[in-house]
């Protein structure tokens, strides 16, 4: 931010709820201002009002508002703003029409297929962006020579396409006219391929601007890379958003004289560069404000703390964003805000739901933080307008804020102080609650005064934000514990002493300009030009010239854009980047060779394959050597070395700190006498004591006992955290540590679940991320598990269970065991769960056991994948493992399990593993989870002792058993006032005919019930059958949901519930039925049962629509979306995943990249929802037209009978799997089988819609689909990806 001397350099956050102003004066010195973002009653646009009050009290002279500003004195303004993202979370964006390729019109509502929340049954999910749609007539394809085919053309990743059907633009020329009639003037552009191939895009464009369109966004240009379902939405969001930004822009120029023409002008964007406002764009502006807090604390705690890597903690009002820098800025190229999955550049920050506005709530014996907020506007109950009780007002009561040190903007007419008594009268009817559980409850205890709930509130929204943070930085291999907490934000000075100690941080640093650290990054930043390009070459010695000549011309593009924004080519340096990934996998790494210089084996821009193997080496334990490495993107980075460099040092110390006043501030045991500090006061080298209060006009710092807080030479403040003293909790349950201990047995499981995608091989652990990971009792009984797979839930304890008695004394130290057998509590083969019984000193059996469930992607059988739609036996379907010790006095029996993998190839018809190396490294990858597993329970056991660990597990279990008999109770309650019995039944059959019939009898005093299955039909001669684990796991999903809230998923869940299921039937066969259709399908038609005995809402499409196809060199899988059922109050989401499954769908581009397929619809199946007050949601069309000979299976139900609908509602439309063969004929496949397909065959897809809920007379209330609940906060980043990614399997 240099610049001539004697003008003004700015830099303006403008926030959600408040604008800060960062201005260098002429001479150096800096001023800071803080004012609220919307106050239209007094001026227009906050960053304009905040340039005018300093040129204001600068010159000394006033400016009056209604005059555009002189901007003679005003050399740059640099901004970073939320416009972007709220107009996207509040859905305020410009209309927007979709152009896409025929087909595929309901692409971008389907998406991934996989819903954001397992357990909602209205399926809330984001709406689209755009308002309408038009099918453009044309296709590319990706060449493979069959006979007949076209003239190839070369596409820019060097592939060969085939253009199939060039664009029809007579035809489309009147749908966009009659776009523009309606009002529409913003369009995106989405045509498959063409991230290879534009020039349909660039045609479809030039139409569009000749007719008039005033924004059209092309997404070739938008992001060209491959997968066209993030590419479109992210084209959809630069035409929805970009028209909003430009309007705030031109808006903010009419604020200055001559529109800010003179002025160099620039706005940051989500990849923490800066850009000219003129090509500020909507797809990189969503993280526009957050990501000047990245830039500030890498360019000042970074070097300040001598290169020690930093974790960043920006707290603010309604959430908080977490994020990392070591010397470089991590960025991802696919993450979701408010929704939206956004394909571009963007710095990983972690959006968490805890923020100072975060309610705090009482629930069945929980203290539970979030994700709900106060927001703005009520705010907080301090904040004198009725609002709910919040972190913030804990931290009031517990005197952690001096309303003294706040200014008076509260109350109805903003002009009151900061209300300590609305927060303790809030906070009191809380504590009410939780005395009245203490008093009343299960284990009786003494109430609790209102400062220990307030303590017991922070405390758990301390843990809630430590799980980000440990699993951003385990994910990638670091040590949480190695890292410099800086923490900035107005609510993060209170929590920083408190997260850093519960992370094994002994450094926070605080940056003396913290409260708004994010406008200071501004002023730091540098000027940002990417140029990237989709590529498809090899990683080998015969490409490097060409991947030299495609990042020289990158690189050149780059200079050129920043040398036309004034730069000298010695201020501005690149960094190239390929985007390598092996041979076969989704994994890509975006990798730079900075570090790697070239050497004769590799590129002349550096050695990127070092770089690539470097780093899956430290992020997943192993590299593949003998695999190829393939290179999707080239990328080149341009930067403009811009930054202010910061001239005002702070004073040195004269004498000792001056102690402003005293107060009282709560900890535990009780208030302490703490002093307080001014931070303007204090000098280079003063050093405090804990506890102590440090506070400027923008936020409060809390130095912890125990902890030392010194002033360092910038300025800043940096505390060494000390030990925390040695914890007294004792075995009876307490309400705050069973909230604090849900949350450190939940991240133990998380943590498992990292170690193990980490160092696992297979696509299916490793990138569909298909396991579960688990703690359980010395009973075998269920603390935690995760993530939240619903066809796991519960399964694993029955298993662990079942060996306690099976091998009971035989256990011992260094032992694992292996098992997979439906009656040892298996789902099906494939998922198989390695169990590591744990001994403790002193205890002769085991103390508690970890597991971990895995599905492999062949452990033998009649069919590859293991997943044979005929099987009738269980030998069929793999290799079994009922009771084997995997792991024998610390030795891994190699030689026993390949050959015990291998067996099924002695069977007539059957193999053995096909993957053998994969199985192996997977299983060691399993055995490595639990020993992380192990690692972390030990380190819980060394805190508090086994005594209190062993009792939270019990208390953790009690507490899920007291939210469903809560939701038992209430359930009969309801029923019995109105009149009804208390006995409920439902029946539902399997398109065989098998009955699967329920009868669930409540019991109200005791808040219980039993579930009996007695009536359900008998083992059927296919795979259709289900092992006992699957229908408990069906009976905790429906639980869960039907409970409406998080709750610990555990063994309490069914300690409430007495299951009767007769033997021999379809839900508990003989040990050798096959059950592979079980597990995928009958799941299923159990949880419709289950919901419709409970009248929850009508059935959805009751099937997972399993489809393989395979041949001698390839196989591919999916299950694919139908209709979910309607309720009361929401129609059924269409298109989407439901209940027991929740996979996600290849993206048409990849499959048709990687597969002899062609996808030629993919659309919703409009209608097939059952009608009803509300309907039920449509299932999907799915085409695929086949380009090589290979043997199609079908797995699926809901071909005969419908998804029923409740109360007057009609069911849903059955399903339809039909093959077109080439010759024209048709013919119905029906639900189950397995047909050889040829090229020119397309099979045709027709799935299952919901049921309706009540009468189809009786109008529904308008709704938008199902209800949009207001988002409790825009949670985002790698972390809630990686959660999003393995809640979709």
């Amino acid at each position: 931010m240099g610049g001539p001397e004697g003008r003004f350099h700015f830099a303006v956050d403008r926030g959600g709820t408040f604008t800060d102003v960062f201005a260098q004066c002429p001479g150096g010195h800096v001023r800071v201002l803080k004012l609220l973002s919307e106050d239209p009653a007094n001026y227009a646009d906050a960053p304009t009002e905040g340039i005018r009050r300093i040129l204001e009290q600068e010159g000394g002279m006033p400016l009056p508002r209604d005059r555009p500003l002189d901007t003679s004195r005003i050399a740059s303004i640099r901004m970073g703003t939320t416009v972007a993202t709220n107009a996207l979370l509040e859905r305020r964006g410009e209309r927007v029409a979709l152009l896409v390729t025929r087909g595929f019109r309901d692409l971008l509502h389907v998406g991934t297929q996989a819903r954001e929340d397992l357990f909602d049954l209205a399926v809330p999910m984001p709406e689209v962006l755009y308002e309408e749609v038009l099918e453009v007539d044309e296709r590319v394809v990706l060449y493979r020579g069959e006979p007949g085919a076209g003239t190839p053309v070369k596409g820019r990743t060097g592939d060969l396409l085939e253009v199939q059907q060039p664009v029809d633009l007579g035809g489309l020329r009147g749908k966009l006219e009659g776009l523009l009639s309606r009002g529409i003037r913003s369009l995106a552009v989405v045509l498959m391929h063409s991230y290879a191939w534009a020039q349909h895009e660039q045609q479809v464009g030039a139409l569009a601007q000749e007719l008039g369109f005033t924004h059209v966004s092309l997404s070739s240009e938008a992001m060209p890379m491959v997968r066209i379902v993030p590419r479109g939405h992210t084209a959809c969001a630069d035409a929805y958003l970009t028209p909003t930004i430009q309007r705030y822009v031109e808006g903010f120029r009419r604020g200055f004289q001559g529109q800010l023409k003179d002025v160099q002008v620039l706005f940051m964007r989500s990849d923490g560069g800066l850009a000219p406002m003129d090509s500020f764009s909507g797809s990189r502006a969503v993280l526009s404000g957050p990501a000047g807090g990245v830039v500030g604390y890498a360019a000042t705690t970074y070097r300040v703390e001598g290169g020690q890597p930093v974790i960043g903690f920006d707290m603010g009002g309604t959430s908080t964003d977490v994020s990392r820098y070591a010397g470089e800025f991590e960025h991802v190229f696919e993450a979701s805000t408010a929704g939206v999955t956004l394909q571009a550049p963007q710095l990983d920050i972690n959006t968490v739901a805890a923020g100072g506005g975060s309610r705090l709530f009482f629930r069945s014996g929980l203290f539970v933080v979030g994700p709900e907020s106060a927001g703005a506007h009520p705010g907080p109950a301090c904040y004198r307008k009725g609002g709910p009780v919040t972190v913030t007002d804990a931290n009031l009561v517990l005197g952690r804020l001096l309303p003294a040190s706040f200014p008076c903007i509260f109350g109805p007419g903003e002009d009151q102080p900061l209300s300590p008594e609305a927060s303790r009268k809030a906070l009191e009817a809380v504590a009410t609650e939780v005395n009245s559980f203490l008093t009343n409850g299960p284990c009786p205890a003494s109430p609790l005064s209102l400062e220990e709930v307030a303590m017991g509130f922070v405390r758990v929204a301390n843990e809630a934000m430590c799980r980000p943070i440990r699993a951003l930085t385990q994910a990638r291999g670091h040590d949480p514990s190695a890292h410099v907490l800086a923490c900035f934000g107005g609510a993060g000075g209170q929590h920083a002493c408190a997260i850093a100690r519960a992370l094994g941080m002994d450094t926070v640093h605080i940056h003396r300009h913290s409260g708004l650290l994010s406008a200071l990054g501004l002023a730091l930043a540098d000027v940002v030009h990417e140029a990237q390009e989709p590529c498809s070459l090899p990683y080998a010695p015969e490409t490097f010239a060409q991947l030299d000549q495609r990042l020289s011309r990158l690189e050149e593009q780059c200079v050129d854009a920043l040398r036309a924004q004034g730069f000298p080519r010695s201020h501005i340096s690149t960094e190239s980047f390929l985007h390598l990934r092996y041979q076969g996998t989704d994994c890509a790494l975006m990798v730079s060779a900075h570090l790697h210089p070239a050497t004769a084996r590799s590129p002349r821009a550096g050695d990127f394959g070092a770089a690539f193997v470097e780093r899956y080496m430290r992020e997943f334990g192993f590299v593949i050597p003998e695999r190829p490495v393939v290179v999707d993107d080239v990328r080149v980075r341009g930067t403009g070395r811009s930054g202010l460099r910061l001239e005002d040092v702070p004073r040195a110390q004269t004498g000792p700190p001056r102690v402003d006043k005293m107060t009282q501030c709560y900890f535990e045991g009780g208030y302490q006498e703490t002093p307080v500090y001014l931070l303007g006061e204090l000098g280079y080298g003063h050093k405090l004591q804990g506890p102590c209060l440090i506070i400027d006009s923008n936020s409060t710092i809390l130095v912890e006992p125990g902890c030392q807080a010194e002033v360092t030479e910038t300025g800043d403040i940096r505390i060494s955290v000390g030990a925390e003293a040695p914890s007294t909790v004792g075995a009876q349950l307490d309400p705050i540590h069973l909230s604090i201990f849900s949350h450190r047995f939940m991240s133990i499981a998380e943590q498992m679940g990292r170690i193990l995608q980490r160092t696992a091989i297979s696509t299916n652990i490793k990138e569909r991320l298909d396991f579960s990971c688990a703690l359980f009792g010395p009973d075998g009984g269920l603390v935690s598990n995760a993530p939240h797979i619903p066809v796991h839930l519960g399964a694993m304890q029955e298993t662990v269970q079942f060996q306690i008695q099976q091998l009971g004394a035989d256990l011992r130290p260094g032992d694992v065991l292996l098992s997979n057998h439906p009656s040892a509590g298996g789902s099906h083969l494939p998922d198989l769960t390695v169990i590591t019984p744990v001994f403790w000193p002193g205890q002769t059996r085991p103390v508690f056991y970890v597991a971990s469930r895995g599905h492999h992607a062949d452990i033998g059988g009649i069919t590859p994948g293991s997943m044979p739609p005929h099987s009738t036996t269980l030998q069929q379907e793999g290799a079994v493992f009922l009771s084997f010790k995997l792991v024998q006095g610390g030795v891994f029996q190699e030689e026993a399990v390949t050959e015990a993998l291998r067996a099924p190839g002695k069977i007539p018809g059957c193999s053995g593993t096909r993957n053998l190396h994969d199985n192996l490294s997977d299983l060691r990858a399993q055995v490595a989870a639990n020993q992380k597993g192990i690692q972390l329970v030990g380190e819980l056991i060394g805190q508090y002792g086994l005594d209190v660990v062993q009792a939270y597990m019990g208390h953790i279990q009690a507490n899920a058993e007291l939210a469903v008999r809560d939701m038992l109770r209430a359930f009969g309650t309801s029923r019995q006032a109105r009149g009804l019995p208390l006995e409920v039944s439902a029946e539902d059959h399997m398109d065989d005919g098998s009955p699967i019939r329920l009868r669930v009898q409540i019991n109200l005093s005791q808040g219980s019930a039993v579930f009996d299955f007695s009536g359900t039909g008998p083992e059927v001669f296919g795979n259709l059958n289900a092992p006992r684990a699957i229908t408990l796991s069906a009976l905790i999903y429906c639980l869960r949901c039907l409970v409406g809230r998080d709750i610990p998923l555990n063994q309490g869940c069914l300690a409430p519930v007495r299951v009767v299921i007769p033997r021999g039937s379809i839900l508990d066969p003989s040990p050798e039925a096959a059950v592979v259709g079980g597990n995928v399908l009958t799941s299923q038609r159990v949880v419709d049962v289950i919901l419709g005995a409970f009248g929850a809402c009508a059935a959805s499409q009751g099937c997972m629509n399993n489809v393989t196809l395979g041949n001698a060199h390839m196989g591919y899988y999916e299950t694919v979306a139908g209709g979910a059922g309607a309720g009361p109050g929401w129609h059924g989401r269409s298109g989407v995943h439901s209940h027991m499954t929740n996979t996600r769908i290849t993206d048409p581009e990849i499959l048709e990249s990687r597969y002899p397929v062609i996808v030629r619809r993919f659309e919703l199946r409009l209608g097939s929802g059952g009608l009803g007050r509300f309907r039920g949601g449509d299932g999907v069309v799915r085409e695929l037209l086949f380009r090589e000979e290979a043997l199609l299976s079908v797995l699926t139900e809901r071909r005969a009978f419908r998804p029923y609908g409740l109360h007057g509602g009609e069911p849903g439309a059955r399903g339809l799997n039909l093959l077109i063969r080439k010759d024209g004929r048709t013919v119905n496949l029906g639900g189950k089988t397995s047909v050889p397909v040829y090229p020119g065959d397309v099979f045709c897809l027709h799935t299952p819609g919901g049921g309706g809920y009540g009468d189809p007379d009786d109008p529904a209330p308008q709704l938008p689909g199902s209800p949009q609940q207001s988002p409790a906060f825009p949670e985002r980043g790698s972390v809630y990806e990686y959660r999003r990614a393995q809640e979709a399997v």
